[in-house]
């Protein structure tokens, strides 16, 4: 069977659930820290993927970052899943601190 298109119900049908994505613990989630200068008309910035997290906790991330290196980012949805931004080449204090938070932490970019 296929999808309902249309239907003269005046009660609509209930959506199903979305699927959420299961979380892993800290210990098991490896954070990737990259810079990147790509589309940013060579502004640097420090990318963080490989964190598998609902969106409250990627933006209390975020929140933590930005006050921990005072600067700005923002959280986009990258090839892999989302990726928080952070302005600056922060790659080494971005990192420290996701290991002080449990992550694992690659080091990516030279």
């Amino acid at each position: 069977m296929g999808k309902l298109v249309y239907s003269t119900d005046p009660e609509p049908a209930p959506l199903p659930p979305a699927p959420q994505a299961a979380e892993k613990p800290l210990k098991q989630q490896t954070a990737t820290v990259a810079r990147d200068r790509k589309r940013r008309k060579g502004k640097t910035v420090t990318v963080i993927s490989g964190l598998q997290h609902n969106p409250d906790a990627l933006r209390e991330l975020l929140k933590n970052l930005q006050k921990h290196l005072g600067t700005g980012g923002t959280i986009k949805d990258g090839e892999k899943g989302p990726e928080i931004e952070v302005q600056g080449d922060h790659r080494e204090r971005a990192g420290a601190l996701l290991i002080e938070l449990g992550y694992k932490v690659k080091v990516s970019g030279g």
